[in-house]
């Protein structure tokens, strides 16, 4: 069994969801875009351990040609040509279906070829028929955002053997950011491409602002013919590797944007998150009757109005989980979003900002991604970020929110985004970056308790029941959120099994998600046949405890580098206990408990036998944030302390032969 501080049984289990693509689309905080066929091949790949990987890859981009064009008007044409030859099974199914994104208010996409070329040498055009052009899956309920689409073609026939050919363009025009234009590109890492080119060309009458990985040097010309100046790539397999290798991937190989300053780019993207048009009579209704706080003590009325504001909008206006800029950031009236109850992030800070503003001062957005954006090294593009946050107005209730989650608690942001810097755009910005706040509004707490009992058959029935305060709170509120009630069986089997039981959820309950004043809790029953094999003398059997996964120390610096400090995370308070039931007649020998106090942490044990009954309880509360990297040894020793106490079993012995009945002593028992 297994928990952590940063809650390894969660994330894992929230990970297998991959596995079960219908409940992991409900599952994901943000529903990004589908991947393209390479990306998804490289995922792949990447995802492979080197014991376990195939002696082919399942497919290989033999040619991947890319050229984009910019105009002058902030237009654009990008064309793609790829050369794939399919391996196995596995790559048919990754490139039977093409999906390629786009929005039709500015952009469309054309797809002329798309061949596939057969071992013999016959060839095969896809026909008409096998194209489509729907709506994004996000969407669907989302009539307001229709524009927002997939074209996809059906690679019929395509086997392993065969040769997939295939040419898409894309063009934009009258982008509601023009005629600014920005790009970045990088270079593929895994030696799935065995050959790229990139092409870049540039207006010469425009200014642009480049930057160039110098691992991978471009081919710079001037075309005076057609007054365009043109970047160009080669790259064939192995060709830049020792170089890649060494240059750090903080940011793209090429990053490209007309934006001359981060100012220009905050000004352009106030006039289109400000929210506009003629506002309904129910809005300025709706605001008044959530700012209402009539029991409030005027100290506390502002806050309390800005948890009615958030509660509100997080909660009743559904999030449409399309990624940050694909409206190309052109937001509705805040009256039409409120009227339909649904609202892109951007839709839904516009609308936080038009009823807030009488009542908390002007809002303002965040934009933030969940990787490092330095206003000093990053040029300005809109690219370089995923996620939009909501700052409030007044200096007095000044604190950021995330609408967009649904289910987070007040004032709790995402780990991935707090202590990032966040670019801050609106009305009265006196900081451009501001750094989010790296807090949790309460104290973060976690607890299992798990009360089982072993018949003399060896069956293990065990009730489990988790509370949770804290980032770990937030992954299964939204994960048991959005999936369906028919599929919580599902999510607590993957829980159970990171946990360590090998046994079969027989039912769940869990707390309203909704319910975010309180801790989120989850209960879970679950069965395992032949947990204990009496026949063997002694029986050893693991404290049934989910172990606490601390942070491994990190690695060795290289020589000349710093070392690093130790990352605990944020201070949470971890505790479990167990009270398990045995047959009359079992002896046990309990593990000795252990205790060990540090200024970062504290960790204790605790596990007795009275009678037929066992408890055991372990408890650690992480203190500090981080150790510095000087005290590696002493933290190495905490480690292990816990590590060994972890390791330690109870030892069972049952004189008496084993009985057939599967029912544990004490029918009021698990």
């Amino acid at each position: 069994m297994r928990t952590s501080r940063a809650f390894p049984f969660c994330l894992r289990a929230v990970a297998a969801l991959c596995l079960l693509p219908a409940l992991w689309g409900h599952i994901c905080v943000r529903q990004e875009a589908p991947p393209k066929p390479a990306e998804k091949l490289a995922e792949a790949h990447q995802e492979k351990s080197p014991s376990t990987a195939a002696p082919e890859l399942p497919a290989e981009i033999e040619l991947l040609e890319t050229r984009v064009r910019f105009e002058t008007d902030g237009g654009s044409r990008k064309e793609v040509h790829t050369r794939v030859h399919i391996n196995s099974e596995l790559g048919v199914r990754q490139f039977a279906r093409l999906n390629f994104d786009y929005n039709r208010s500015f952009e469309s996409v054309e797809i002329p070829l798309v061949r596939i070329t057969h071992p013999s040498g016959g060839t095969a055009d896809i026909l008409p028929s096998a194209f489509t052009d729907n709506p994004n899956p996000a969407v669907i309920n989302a009539p307001a955002y229709q524009d927002v689409r997939v074209k996809s073609v059906r690679a019929l026939g395509l086997q392993p053997g065969d040769m997939l050919e295939y040419r898409v363009i894309t063009t934009v025009s009258n982008h509601p950011l023009a005629p600014d234009f920005w790009l970045d590109h990088t270079f593929d890492r895994s030696g799935i491409v065995s050959e790229e080119s990139f092409e870049i060309d540039i207006p010469s009458a425009r200014q642009i602002q480049l930057r160039i990985n110098p691992a991978t040097p471009a081919f710079p010309f001037e075309s005076t013919a057609s007054g365009m100046t043109v970047f160009q790539w080669r790259k064939k397999a192995g060709q830049f590797d020792n170089a890649l290798k060494q240059a750090p991937q903080s940011q793209p190989d090429i990053v490209l944007t007309s934006f001359a300053a981060w100012q220009q780019l905050a000004d352009r993207l106030r006039d289109l998150l400000n929210p506009s048009g003629e506002f309904a009579p129910e809005l300025f209704a709706r605001a008044g009757e959530l700012a209402q706080v009539p029991t409030a003590e005027p100290a506390t009325t502002p806050s309390l109005r800005a948890e009615a504001l958030y509660t509100f909008l997080s909660q009743k206006i559904t999030t449409v989980d399309l990624p940050l800029g694909s409206t190309g950031f052109k937001t509705r009236n805040p009256s039409d979003v409120l009227a339909s109850g649904y609202g892109t992030p951007e839709d839904k800070y516009v609308l936080f900002a038009a009823l807030a503003d009488n009542f908390l001062g002007p809002a303002r957005a965040g934009l933030i991604s969940s990787s490092t954006v330095d206003p000093q090294t990053s040029l300005p593009q809109p690219a370089n970020f995923n996620h939009l946050l909501t700052m409030t107005g007044w200096p007095s209730i000044n604190f950021w929110l995330d609408l967009n989650v649904e289910v987070a608690p007040y004032q709790v942001i995402p780990s991935q985004y707090r202590g990032k810097n966040a670019f801050v755009v609106g009305p009265a910005v006196t900081e451009q970056w501001r750094r989010v706040d790296d807090f949790l509004p309460f104290d973060a707490r976690q607890s299992v308790s798990i009360d089982a009992s072993i018949a003399t058959d060896g069956l293990l029935k065990a009730k489990v029941h988790y509370s949770l305060r804290g980032d770990n709170e937030l992954l299964l509120r939204v994960a048991f959120h959005h999936a369906p009630k028919e599929n919580w069986k599902e999510l607590a089997q993957l829980l159970s099994i990171s946990d360590g039981f090998r046994g079969q959820v027989t039912s769940v309950t869990a707390s309203d998600p909704y319910a975010t004043r309180e801790p989120f809790t989850l209960d879970y029953e679950i069965k395992q046949p032949k947990f204990v094999d009496w026949s063997k003398k002694p029986v050893r059997i693991p404290v049934l405890l989910p172990q606490l996964g601390l942070p491994e120390p990190p690695a060795k610096p290289k020589s000349g580098a710093a070392a690093s400090p130790i990352e605990l995370g944020t201070p949470l308070e971890v505790e479990t206990r167990a009270t398990l039931y045995l047959p009359p007649g079992t002896t046990t020998r309990p593990p000795t408990g252990t205790s060990v106090q540090r200024d970062y942490a504290t960790f204790t044990s605790q596990y007795s036998v009275k009678g037929q009954t066992i408890t055991a309880s372990r408890r650690i509360h992480f203190l500090l944030r981080e150790i510095p990297a000087d005290r590696s040894i002493d933290y190495n020793a905490f480690l292990r302390a816990v590590q060994n106490d972890e390791a330690q079993d109870f030892i069972l012995d049952l004189p008496a032969a084993p009985s057939r009945k599967s029912s544990p002593p004490n029918s009021s028992k698990p």
